[in-house]
């Protein structure tokens, strides 16, 4: 049985058996494998979106049938240099016909049976292919506002003056150390249209240093360096002749860096080990090693392990001179890439409901153009509040959300898959694997889809890369195969695990059937990115066994090369050379021959330590990220290494071939005020392909809720809304655009559920519908003769969740609820409160009562004897205050409803780097009985 160990005791990832079917004969295998996955669908309940109200997605979950790729001819990529060549431009037509190509057996691979001989059970219900929404039929994305930077002041949230939207939240604690820095470059950028041309993947010209290394697959999203003369070999161990430039021993991590002008940016821990415990993202002199700055910030109401802080990278925009961190706990920040100062935060958990979870997994961001666009899957607010993979893109000089966009509701998988970005057939394409087991493609201007490949039946972790008109991707979960069955396609689930597949990225919708070129399958290659270098595609499968396909075919070209037993980071290729290092500390450098075999120059392992993340390249010299140290390798003989140039991108297709707009972008797509503040609204046209037209000149706008909105685009709320949505419509050239937000007063707040209707078929109500993460895991019922609010058991992987009610900038106060336990079959839930990032705990199953931030790490928890009786009312009391001396006080107690209240507090923490700001919320774990609260309540300190 192959077990998953990065999953968590958490919301969306339950433990499957598998592989088990590889053990059984193959008609039981199907049978087993139909049952289990039947169960899983029936639990989760996999329905479409609630409906009522449109869905404010920029898209809806097929694509938009405006969107049309024009046939063109197929052009693969140039081919990449050897040591001494410059890249020599090749054309090949494509393949046209579909197969499916078995890897080699061998004694590490099963035969192959492919999908064909071996159809395997329907698991998955027939998806009817509709055409998607027009643009004016679509209700948009959300949007919140991004408060101003500045700093926190003690000041009581319940006045009048608290602060506004538009104010900076101040981060979760940023301690900014800063050393003597290099003198600031210039940074280099090209507005053209509506748009900032910043990456190699933009349309138009882009004047960013070629040989950076801005994203962690490199300028050209494929792990290849254009850099020439870089050493054969290397000596972790250090000294004469070892080619290691520099070692930090102290930058240990599982992230990968990145490079930009001259300066090394990596995600790393902080503190281990200490009751200071963190995550940081680290500058340093990318010659020298010397640091330069450092931004640190907390891990908090996150489930995720030590072992796993660090798992995103970082992305650098030269454009803005900044670089863009998505914390594990889901702490998003645009810093400054010379002062590691915050230019703006966004607390994706707290805000939108972005999942943190045990496994760590934590999407890439990816700067477009004036976007950074982020993702993962959202439990939020509304019509959002069923999981689904979904997507932000932000502005990112303001982090304003711009478009907000979802996959299929309900995945099985969090997902850590990064994103490609490059123009096909004229056209940009986002490329990613989604929690859906589909790969996506994107607009990344619009959000809106341009096609979906179902790929596999779990969530996909591999990275796309876009060569040419094709997409190739590896995975390691189990197989589906597609049919087109009287215009359905129908998706089955097969009997075997992983595979290697082409897709032709040229079409449109949903390509599950007609997008496949080929596909190898039993070749697991769930972590490592593929290369593809001189028409020869190269995948590392988990075993950390190397393969080399015929792209046009799938056809394994030689025999394998072994490197080693595990996988995890991507192969780097850079002057006719693969780098690489796997999971357990092997490393090779390895030659490529003329025939596209290859040959081991250098291996060796490293002294100690694993290696989490990939290799890179930039200006001459190569980083090694590990576990336990970063390296810097490059010529110690003063060799001179040169660069052949990026090879010219494919061009975007002019505006006039597609001048009719299809698409109003209606911006901000989400926003979060107080009453009596405002936003303001503008509205953006686009084509079927995603093509900014024209700012929309003529606009009528309308709004539903609490909030006035006049003709300029300018929404104020009223002064007397209360946790109230509101609704924006805009029209403009005939197309419809729509945004929501949710209007949040300012403290104190009271809830008793008395006003919430209760459906009398089902004899269920919602909760407050602005709470993000509450509906869909809580429902409102009678119970002793009120109205309460329940935790219920049976959203199996939303029975351990937090939510939260409103601002993130508010601090320095106390929440209370009264709450009440359902024992089932001996088990007791656990009951707690969430207030400025800190949580206060009934451990029923423990008898303990406990206070603490960082739910798996408990760097400052504490805990006393408390006996949760079953189907007994208790008050629950949590208190947060910011202290002088810079720390913060988190106390906590809990006594039997109707008895006085104890005068001292159970519980007291003090957190020396503490979370200074945070939305008040809930924590609930209800998988061994339900959960009541009533009669919850939110007031300033005084």
């Amino acid at each position: 049985m192959k077990l998953r160990h990065d999953l968590p005791p958490n919301d969306l990832e339950i433990p499957m058996f598998r592989p088990y079917a590889h053990r059984l004969h193959p008609t039981v295998a199907s049978a087993t494998l139909v049952f289990i996955l039947t169960l899983s669908l029936l639990t989760i309940g996999c329905t479409p979106p609630p409906t009522g109200r449109p869905s404010t997605n920029n898209t809806t979950l097929n694509p938009n049938p405006n969107t049309t790729v024009p046939s063109t001819t197929v052009t693969p990529p140039a081919k990449l240099p050897g040591p001494d060549e410059v890249p020599v431009d090749e054309t090949e037509a494509a393949v046209q016909a579909s197969k499916v190509v078995p890897a080699q057996t061998s004694e590490e691979l099963s035969p192959v049976v492919t999908p064909d001989e071996k159809p395997g059970k329907t698991l998955v219900d027939m998806v009817e292919t509709t055409p998607s929404k027009n643009s004016e039929e679509i209700t948009p994305p959300v949007v919140t506002e991004t408060p101003a930077e500045g700093e926190m002041k003690k000041e009581e949230p319940a006045k009048e003056e608290a602060p506004a939207e538009t104010k900076q939240e101040k981060p979760a604690p940023e301690e900014t150390t800063t050393t003597e820095a290099p003198a600031k470059e210039e940074p280099v950028a090209e507005v053209a249209s509506a748009k900032k041309t910043t990456t190699a993947a933009s349309s138009g010209e882009s004047k960013a240093d070629p040989q950076d290394w801005l994203y962690w697959r490199g300028p050209e999203f494929n792990g290849i360096s254009r850099a020439t003369g870089l050493p054969e070999s290397w000596n972790p161990e250090g000294g004469e002749g070892s080619n290691v430039l520099w070692k930090r021993d102290d930058l240990g991590a599982r992230s990968t860096p990145v490079v930009m002008n001259g300066k090394l940016y990596t995600l790393a821990a902080a503190e281990q080990g200490t009751p200071r415990e963190g995550e940081r993202v680290v500058c340093v002199d990318a010659k020298t090693g010397d640091t330069i700055w450092e931004n640190r910030f907390n891990v908090y109401l996150s489930d995720v392990p030590v072992e796993r802080v660090g798992w995103s990278s970082v992305t650098a925009d030269p454009e803005s001179n900044t670089v863009f961190a998505l914390g594990v706990a889901g702490h998003f920040q645009c810093i400054d890439a010379d002062t590691g100062k915050t230019v703006w935060l966004r607390k994706m958990h707290e805000e939108f409901g972005m999942l943190t979870t045990y496994g760590g997994r934590t999407n890439f961001p990816i700067v477009y153009e004036d976007l950074v666009i982020i993702s993962g899957i959202v439990i939020g607010w509304g019509d959002m509040a069923k999981p689904a993979h979904r997507f932000l893109g932000m502005n990112k000089e303001t982090g304003e959300v711009v478009w907000f966009t979802e996959t299929t509701p309900l995945p099985y998988d969090t997902t850590y898959s990064a994103p490609s970005i490059k123009i096909v057939n004229g056209i940009p394409q986002y490329v990613i694997g989604a929690g859906d087991g589909k790969i996506w493609s994107i607009q990344p201007r619009t959000g809106q889809h341009n096609w979906s490949f179902a790929f596999a039946a779990r969530g996909l972790y591999g990275t796309p890369i876009i060569e040419g008109d094709t997409v190739f991707m590896a995975q390691g979960e189990e197989n589906v195969m597609s049919k087109e069955v009287d215009g359905k396609i129908v998706v089955d689930v097969d009997n075997t695990m992983g595979a290697v597949v082409s897709v032709d990225a040229t079409q449109s919708g949903d390509i599950s059937v007609s997008g496949q070129n080929w596909k190898v399958v039993e070749l697991n290659g769930n972590r490592s990115a593929p290369l593809y270098v001189n028409d020869k595609l190269y995948v590392i499968d988990d075993r950390a066994k190397l393969f080399v396909l015929d792209p046009k075919t799938g056809e394994e070209l030689f025999k394998k090369t072994p490197l080693g037993t595990k996988m995890f980071a991507s192969p780097l290729y850079a002057d006719g050379k693969i780098y690489t290092i796997t999971e357990n500390g092997r490393y090779y450098v390895l030659g490529i021959q003329e025939d596209g075999s290859v040959d081991i120059l250098t291996k060796g392992r490293l002294p100690e330590g694993d290696a989490l993340g990939s290799p890179i390249c930039a200006h001459g010299r190569i980083y090694f990220p590990t576990t336990t140290a970063l390296y810097c390798v490059g010529n110690e003989d003063g060799k001179e290494t040169g660069f052949s140039g990026l090879p010219e991108e494919p061009k975007e297709a002019p505006v006039s071939d597609d001048p009719k707009p299809t698409h109003a972008q209606l911006i901000p797509a989400e926003a979060l005020i107080y009453p009596g503040k405002g936003v303001d609204y503008r509205v953006k046209l686009f084509n079927s392909r995603g093509q900014f037209i024209k700012d929309a000149d003529k606009v009528e706008y309308t709004v539903e809720g609490p909030a006035k909105i006049d003709e300029a685009g300018k929404l104020t709320a009223n002064e007397d809304a209360g946790h109230a949505p509101a609704y924006v419509t805009a029209k403009a050239d005939d197309l419809t655009g729509n945004a929501r937000l949710r209007i949040v007063p300012p403290l104190p707040w009271s809830f008793d559920f008395e006003g919430i209707a209760i459906n009398e078929m089902t004899g269920k109500g919602e909760p407050p519908i602005t709470w993000v993460g509450a509906r869909y895991r809580h429902v409102v019922r009678e119970e002793d003769g009120s109205k309460v609010m329940v935790k219920i058991t049976t959203i199996p992987k939303g029975t351990r969740s937090q939510s939260w009610m409103g601002h993130t900038d508010l601090h320095d106060y106390t929440i209370e609820a009264d709450v009440k336990a359902q024992e089932l079959e001996g088990q007791l839930p656990d009951i707690g409160l969430i207030a400025q990032g800190y949580e206060f705990i009934l451990m029923g199953n423990e008898s303990k009562a406990r206070a603490l931030t960082w739910i798996t790490q408990q760097r400052i928890a504490q805990d006393v004897d408390f006996k949760l009786e079953s189907n007994v009312w208790y008050h629950l009391k949590l208190k947060v205050s910011n202290q002088d001396d810079g720390t913060a006080l988190a106390q906590g107690k809990a006594w039997k409803k109707g008895e006085p209240e104890p005068e001292a507090w159970m519980v007291e923490v003090v957190d020396d780097v503490p979370n200074t700001t945070g939305s008040p919320g809930l924590f609930g774990n209800a998988k061994t009985g339900e959960i009541f609260l009533d009669n919850i309540k939110v007031t300033p300190n005084s």
